[in-house]
């Protein structure tokens, strides 16, 4: 499949192609074009011109539920966009198109019940005859920078909301996986979003994500992706919102009263799917003492299990990669962190793009594997003596996305809840878990601002206050 720029409602060629590449074969699956800062600055263009023209709320509803429709239409299209560019197995990708569509849906109802409310100037003296309101208008354009991982749903979780609260977008895919988000750009405008509303600028950081960051037009950056990013576009956006949802170090932590058996298929699933590419993926397992020989012989079986293989194959349960230099780095971890005194308990492999799935104990406090995220198929497992160490361990890294404790003991489980400094508290499930309405982000180097379809519309429109002295 191949695509150009969608800038202002037209398609636009350029001379300079980027092929799309699958991390197991090395086949090229598609190419799209390499924009240039003056694509993304006639895109900015487009989109703020798009502001001048009359787009209503119920248009606004019915486009984003036409598109989910059209999604729905061709769930299995999108699923073998995202299995070619191989940064996740073909049952995992089946997942991804039925969740954007209902993402689109939720935004679409979401922007119906956009409201202010009255104010009772009276409260103060003197302000007796004044009478207003708050109401939410647009922030205007917004910029969306979109990971690798997951670009059909978080495309849909930026796109969705900024149309519903009535901005235009444009948007920058990671030139790795951009199949999927061109696809459903293409059936936005079959949808009938205006010209202008929705631009598409395929290309690097500095030809393309840069000066959308740097715009003044831009009212918005929303970024998902690695902190050392999230720092640039920090330091370059300028007076602008920001919301940015970053890196991660996940840790789950065992009880010995937990269900151990649900905890161990959980933790497996949680810490190998997409290859271990996910924010919310398990890295680090704190087991209980009392169980930590039980659920490290649970945990390494069901390792065993996995299948690797090529994305496509309905057979695979762990897939490359998303390119062999990302396996390369991870391999470059589990190594430096074998040479300061952790074993491997199975996996450690490497094989081109593939990392196979792999179960770490003993890893140093002080090794990257344990303070830093490692974005792959790597875990670790570590004993410790009581849920409070266990709460010290998980707090002590940088990150604070998402936690899970497994535990049948209410108590134990609120007072965690409490502690654990993070976006989100998991009870009884992996990190690996999100519902698309709740408020999803991270404290500390995992982020700033929450997504989740309500949150992120309010993020994208600002409040404005009318006041009549009557």
């Amino acid at each position: 499949m191949d695509y150009d720029l969608l800038i202002g409602g037209d398609w636009r060629t350029t001379d300079a192609r980027i092929e799309v590449r699958n991390s197991f074969a090395g086949e090229v699956v598609g190419t799209v074009a390499a924009g240039r800062p003056q694509d993304v600055a006639d895109a900015v263009a487009a989109a703020v011109a798009a502001q001048s023209v009359a787009f209503p709320g119920h248009a606004r509803y019915d486009v984003l539920m036409r598109a989910a429709d059209l999604i729905d239409a061709n769930a299995e299209a999108y699923a073998h966009d995202l299995a070619a560019e191989g940064h996740k197995m073909i049952r995992e990708a089946r997942r991804e198109p039925p969740r954007s569509a209902n993402v689109l849906r939720l935004a679409a109802e979401e922007g119906r019940r956009l409201a202010g409310e009255t104010l009772p100037f009276d409260i103060k003296p003197g302000s007796e005859t004044r009478q207003g309101y708050y109401m939410r208008v647009p922030v205007g354009v917004v910029g969306a920078i979109l990971p690798f991982n997951d670009p059909l749903a978080v495309m849909a979780h930026k796109v969705g909301p900024a149309i519903a609260g009535g901005n235009s977008v444009v948007v920058k895919p990671d030139s790795r996986s951009p199949l999927a988000v061109l696809r459903l750009a293409r059936h936005l405008i079959d949808a009938g979003l205006p010209p202008g509303r929705l631009s598409v600028v395929t290309g690097d950081g500095t030809g393309t994500g840069a000066p959308l960051v740097a715009d003044p037009r831009v009212r918005m950056i929303t970024f998902t992706g690695g902190v050392a990013t999230g720092e640039k576009i920090m330091a370059a956006a300028g007076i602008k919102k920001v919301a940015l949802e970053l890196g991660a170090n996940s840790a789950v932590i065992v009880l010995a009263d937990a269900d151990l058996d649900a905890a161990a298929d959980s933790i497996v699933a949680g810490a190998f799917a997409q290859a271990g590419q996910n924010c919310l993926g398990v890295q680090r397992v704190l087991i209980e003492e009392a169980v930590y020989a039980e659920v490290v012989s649970a945990i390494v079986a069901r390792t065993r299990e996995l299948s690797v293989g090529p994305s496509l194959d309905e057979t695979t349960d762990v897939c490359p990669m998303i390119t062999e230099r990302e396996a390369i780095r991870v391999e470059s971890m589990i190594a430096d962190a074998v040479r300061a005194g952790a074993r491997v308990l199975v996996g450690g492999e490497r094989a081109g793009a593939i990392i196979h799935p792999t179960v770490l104990a003993d890893v140093p406090e002080t090794s990257a594997m344990d303070c830093d995220e490692a974005y792959g198929p790597v875990m670790s497992v570590r004993p410790v003596s009581s849920i409070d160490e266990a709460i010290q361990r998980t707090n002590a890294v940088p990150y604070g996305l998402h936690a899970a404790l497994f535990t049948n003991n209410l108590r134990l489980a609120f007072d965690a809840a409490r502690r654990l400094q993070v976006g989100g508290v998991m009870i009884n499930d992996s990190t690996d878990y999100r519902l698309d309405t709740m408020p999803f982000g991270g404290v500390k180097r995992s982020g700033v601002g929450r997504e989740g379809v309500r949150f992120a519309l309010e993020d994208m429109t600002e409040t404005r206050v009318v006041c009549f002295n009557v």
